[in-house]
């Protein structure tokens, strides 16, 4: 039950606060006033859609709060719309909470029966899912829907293989070409970076050879003498001056040690070195590195990229390879699932006809009691729809016969607007998933008069007296029934327009009883027959 309702800053409306009562409870007012705006705000609150602009002028935000009892625990939900980024944000029981967590638990909390319904009973698919409503065994439609899925999933997976198989097929003779291209190479991985080290050493194994080459050029000299003949002679002429005076003796020693220590030098210097490459060696590893550019060029690509192309191209080939066995195998699978959705068919046919048949029938005593006729028939039809290639379900659709010696005819080709707002109260009165629910009705009695209008007044109050129900309408008839009833008016103030939304009192409940009826001695004398207890009343206070 829904038993307190504040909307703030939504549309026109700037606080408004509403305590509903159990029973029927009833939201008059001039057309335009902003009934509908309330039915917005409950909608937003339980999950739909609102724009931003839909924040009333200057405010940061717009704000819905309910207090709900389900299942004899308080519930409070509330749901904030931001102007600025037009996001919402939803609290349950002051908890941040998502969407979903609200979504399934709506249907308990709220069922809706507005003139948006009309259009939508009119609709097949609707009335298909209406007819599986009382189903013996619900879980066969769960197991319908996820083979469904399951074959969407197969179908989609085969759809893949097969692009993905035409798009490698087109590209076969270039994946080819470019497998060879890189076979005939073979690169390694990390062989450019070795060879390029390899290069570099050898680079300085040939500089290293023309230092020593110029080094022993230096000590033994090529055309002239070289350094170890200038200090051997540079010793004979120190020999002689020690012959004089021998304070050169220690220089002598001196350079003669120099001179051997040079010459060991240059016999190092003349060694061959070990482990040098040869010409063989370094032209091999030249033509490596052409070899690698070559290809580099030819793919435009790095060596790495070409190395991974080559994964991917034997990837890609062995794919096409075993390409036609994995969609044998997802055939076989198609064809089983296909086998075992033809099975859960075979039991939800029979038990989809017994639930629709009844349905209808609920559908026929409820109808009766809204003022149609006894023969009015409610015929529950149905037509053979292929739901998968090879595998045919039923269509359910709801035929209406009112009078008899009619035929029977589809709702959308027969039936008047009266004759919907009827058939959505005696749905509303049968429908399983609403049974603890709130009903909401918008204008449920368009289209409605007369004695009609009385059986229409009749069942909302039956209903009123096992649901809570929350019912706007235009005709006074329906709300001098309410157990609590509100008027929606809209007022201008300082230039600014607002939504109010204030309970009657049983005067001002007289007065728009009165307006209803359409004002003036006409309009009093309705609102006096169909408020008795108000004439009695204002009669003894006289």
């Amino acid at each position: 039950m829904l038993e307190y309702l504040r909307i703030r800053n939504l549309a026109l409306i700037e606080d408004v606060e509403l305590e509903f009562s159990p029973g029927l409870n009833v939201l008059t007012g001039e057309t335009g006033a902003g009934k509908t705006f309330v039915l917005k705000a409950l909608g937003f609150l339980l999950g739909d859609r609102l724009l931003a602009e839909m924040v009333r002028s200057g405010a940061e935000r717009a704000q819905v709060e309910a207090l709900f009892y389900l299942e004899g625990e308080e519930l409070v939900v509330r749901r904030e719309l931001s102007a600025d980024s037009g996001r919402s944000r939803l609290y349950i029981n002051d908890t941040l909470r998502s969407q979903d967590s609200l979504r399934e638990m709506r249907d308990r909390l709220v069922s809706y029966t507005s003139q948006h319904a009309h259009q939508k009973l009119l609709q097949a698919s609707f009335q298909a899912r209406l007819l599986e409503g009382a189903l013996a065994s619900p879980e066969l439609l769960h197991e319908r829907d996820a083979l469904l899925t399951r074959l969407d999933e197969l179908a989609q997976e085969r759809a893949a293989l097969e692009e993905r198989r035409n798009h490698l097929l087109e590209r076969r003779d270039l994946l080819e070409m470019q497998q060879q291209e890189i076979d005939r190479v073979a690169p390694q991985e990390g062989e450019e970076e070795h060879l390029e080290n390899l290069r570099a050493q050898v680079r300085a194994c040939e500089q290293n050879e023309k230092n020593q080459a110029a080094a022993l050029a230096l000590l033994y000299g090529e055309d002239s003498g070289g350094l170890l003949d200038l200090l051997s002679r540079f010793e004979k002429v120190l020999h002689r001056m020690c012959d004089a005076d021998t304070i050169f003796q220690e220089d002598v020693e001196t350079v003669a040690a120099f001179r051997q220590q040079l010459s060991d030098m240059g016999a190092r210097l003349r060694r061959p070195r070990q482990n040098a490459p040869s010409a063989a060696d370094i032209n091999a590893l030249e033509e490596r590195l052409f070899a690698l550019a070559q290809l580099k060029r030819k793919l435009q690509k790095t060596l790495p990229e070409i190395l991974a192309l080559r994964e991917e191209i034997a990837n890609s080939l062995s794919f096409l390879d075993a390409c036609a066995l994995d969609i044998l195998h997802l055939d076989k699978q198609t064809e089983q699932k296909k086998k075992e959705l033809a099975d859960v068919l075979m039991r939800i046919i029979p038990d989809r006809r017994e639930s629709a048949h009844t349905i209808a029938r609920k559908l026929e005593q409820e109808l009766r009691q809204l003022g149609f006729s006894d023969q009015a028939r409610v015929i529950p039809d149905f037509v053979p729809h292929e739901i998968w290639p090879g595998v045919a379900d039923e269509r359910g659709q709801i035929l209406w016969a009112p009078n008899p010696g009619q035929p029977p005819l589809p709702l959308h080709k027969i039936v008047s607007g009266g004759e919907l707002s009827r058939f959505l109260l005696a749905l509303a009165s049968i429908r399983p998933d609403s049974a603890g629910a709130t009903f909401v009705f918008d204008e449920v009695d368009a289209g409605v008069g007369g004695l009609t209008l009385n059986k229409l007044s009749e069942k909302l109050c039956g209903l009123a007296c096992k649901h809570q129900v929350l019912l706007i309408t235009h005709w006074p008839q329906l709300a001098a029934q309410a157990h609590r009833h509100f008027q929606i008016s809209k007022v201008v103030r300082a230039g600014e327009t607002f939504t109010l939304c204030a309970p009657l009192d049983p005067k001002r409940r007289h007065e728009e009883l009165a307006r209803m009826a359409g004002g003036g001695t006409q309009g009093e004398a309705l609102a006096r027959s169909l408020d008795p207890l108000y004439t009695e009343k204002t009669d003894s206070k006289a």
